[in-house]
């Protein structure tokens, strides 16, 4: 009931532009936080390089525009379908990292343009993907990127809303995290062994932190509209140490992963290298941080660990096929 009294709201806000444009669209499609699609594809190729030498530019290029497309279809399909479900328009606690873009809140989009925005970005991340499989020949990156797709575009759409059912966290985890950085790994390297699982369970864990940071003043909202995250289920203090505990978690991994592989050596060490920033970005997931309007100092921190963690591990692999040059 309350989430259908905020979406009957749309009849009463007045446009503050009558035309939406590629532009606003563009905007609306939050383009600065794409890296959260692009650093799996980094990490995966570039520990393709380090393990076979040689590095396949097209594929990656193709692999980049395709993973940006569907995860900007991502973004503007979740702005749709949590205004349908009242979720954004319950949201009275926005931030520039969570509460969606707000974009038809205010007027600047319709709906209607926000959903087409997002089937067209899926399209094209289709054909870009399609060419791909055209190119590899590969069942093993044709199921990659049908899970990406679904996954990305039923995050929030019914009838799965994968979101609203405490496995959006893991969703995230894997479609922008494991799976892209194994199906990177595989365009460069054509091979599909145990090496990508170390490296990306921690930009897994990376990602998983950045949408799990972004829960918490989106609280009130999601158990508004009934949206199951892992903060509305747990509470804040325990979703604060679930927190500390994954990011914690990340250096142990790359510390494994050292030990395991000659080639995760300068990987795993310039990873390690980030814990200051590890410790600020625990220091901030604190109780009164979290639940005070208008703070998302945590957000800010976390959002920068996720991409720095990422820059750090495709410069050990780089490190590593610069100084083991193939025969």
């Amino acid at each position: 009931m309350q989430s259908a009294k905020k979406a009957a709201k749309i009849t009463t806000v007045k446009p503050e532009i009558k035309k939406s444009n590629l532009i606003q669209l563009f905007h609306a499609s939050r383009p600065k936080f794409l890296v959260a699609g692009v650093a799996p594809v980094l990490v995966g190729s570039c520990l393709g390089y380090a393990t076979v030498g040689s590095f396949n530019w097209p594929l990656f290029i193709l692999a980049m525009l395709a993973i940006m497309a569907i995860h900007s279809s991502a973004n503007l399909s979740n702005d749709y379908f949590d205004h349908l479900s009242g979720n954004d328009w319950a949201n009275d606690n926005p931030t520039p990292f969570s509460g969606g873009s707000r974009y038809i809140q205010k007027g600047i989009l319709s709906p209607k343009a926000m959903l087409l925005a997002a089937l067209v970005a899926l399209a094209f991340g289709s054909a870009l993907g399609v060419v791909i499989i055209l190119l590899t020949q590969s069942v093993f990156i044709l199921i990659l990127g049908i899970l990406g797709m679904f996954g990305g575009f039923f995050y929030t759409a019914p009838p799965l809303k994968l979101g609203y059912r405490y496995i959006g966290e893991i969703i995230i985890a894997l479609l922008f995290g494991l799976l892209p950085v194994y199906g990177s790994y595989y365009l460069q390297t054509g091979l599909i062994d145990a090496v990508p699982l170390l490296p990306g369970c921690v930009v897994g864990i990376l990602i998983f932190l950045v949408i799990f940071i972004n829960e918490f003043p989106d609280l009130k909202a999601d158990a508004a509209v009934d949206k199951r995250t892992l903060v509305v289920h747990f509470g804040v203090p325990a979703s604060a140490w679930i927190y500390r505990s994954a990011l914690i978690a990340s250096f142990l991994i790359a510390a494994a992963a050292m030990l395991i592989y000659s080639s995760m050596f300068f990987a795993g060490l310039l990873y390690l290298i980030t814990l200051p920033l590890a410790v600020l970005a625990i220091k901030s997931a604190n109780k009164k941080d979290l639940t005070t309007p208008g703070q998302y100092r945590a957000s800010r921190i976390t959002v920068l660990f996720h991409a720095v963690g990422s820059l750090a591990l495709t410069l050990g692999f780089i490190i590593t096929a610069l100084r083991n040059p193939p025969l």
